[in-house]
């Protein structure tokens, strides 16, 4: 295991989304920006045992998988500016990005659908025997929506290699998980399906990282599907612009979940067992901090689609 390599993951998606949070607030991104600020243990730790051949599909809040599956920072950026040059070439923005060169098959504000994507990917792995793996990310609010049971369901009694990331930070935008659900626990629910279903601290990276390995050997292995219930927390609002705390949670709440950030918390850990140390984070600062800069400003000057491309990319050529 490569723990710096880690660390470099979540720092990229944790920098690169505060730049895009402050391109929101200037005006630049038009359209919603959903950032993944909070969450980056848990794209990082799964998709550290992918390839560019399994296949990745998201939700709305996508940012931080697109990176970590191999998009770069700076296609990322141009596509949320609406430029010819990001990974969906300007035509989808934040909450559409699709990279399938690397695997990153496409992010959806549609709350639900990548669970059965995710089943098709592991069908179609199984038909070809090709040994990939499909991999939905999705929040708790997606388990009360009927493609959860479709999805879930199929790929248990196919024993599908399937890996099914559950994102839970407590709330569906603004409505708590505990309100919309009598029970809480996802590993619990996953597992009346009949398939490995883990809870896991979804702030603890390499808790991440082992239990999405141990997933993913089983679904490469023809052993079925796993669950991973990833109890997490989003520091920033929804998407930007809308309010961070109000009537749905607590400035202490917040702050609680802030202390437990998986970025310092693992910066501390490796810095404690010596496995790493502050000049080394130093230089990873510093590089990541210019590898963003540099996809900002290359986002920035690049061009908008031409008008006449609108025709472009709508249907299959034959």
């Amino acid at each position: 295991m490569n723990y710096l390599a880690l660390y470099r993951q979540m720092l990229e998606i944790r920098r690169t989304e505060e730049h895009l949070a402050k391109a929101h607030q200037a005006g630049m991104i038009p359209g919603a920006c959903h950032t993944y600020v909070g969450q980056e243990a848990i794209a990082t730790g799964v998709c550290a045992h992918l390839t560019h051949d399994d296949a990745v599909f998201s939700t709305h809040r996508g940012h931080g998988h697109a990176l970590a599956k191999g998009v770069p920072p700076r296609e990322v950026m141009a596509e949320l500016f609406g430029r010819v040059t990001g990974c969906s070439r300007g035509r989808g923005g934040s909450m559409h990005l699709f990279a399938p060169e690397v695997g990153m098959m496409g992010t959806s504000g549609i709350v639900g659908p990548c669970i059965l994507q995710a089943t098709g990917a592991g069908y179609s792995a199984r038909l070809l025997n090709k040994g990939t793996v499909g991999v939905a990310f999705f929040g708790d609010g997606a388990s009360n929506n009927g493609a959860f049971h479709e999805g879930l369901n199929l790929a248990a009694i196919w024993d599908l290699p399937v890996i099914f990331v559950c994102e839970n930070n407590l709330y569906a935008t603004e409505v708590p998980f505990s309100y919309a659900t009598r029970n809480t626990d996802m590993a619990e629910r996953a597992s009346t399906y009949g398939m490995n279903a883990v809870s896991v601290d979804g702030n603890d990276v390499l808790a991440v990282y082992a239990a999405a390995g141990e997933g993913i050997r089983r679904a490469r292995a023809g052993e079925g599907p796993t669950f991973l219930d990833c109890k997490t927390y989003r520091t920033r609002a929804h998407a930007e612009g809308m309010p961070s705390l109000g009537t749905y949670r607590t400035q202490e709440e917040l702050d609680a979940w802030k202390a437990r950030d998986p970025i310092t918390t693992y910066r501390a850990h490796l810095v404690s067992e010596g496995i790493a140390s502050e000049d080394e984070f130093a230089q990873i600062e510093r590089e990541v901090v210019a590898m963003v800069e540099e996809s900002f400003e290359f986002a920035k000057s690049s061009p908008y689609p031409d008008p006449a491309t609108v025709a472009e990319h709508v249907y299959s050529d034959g």
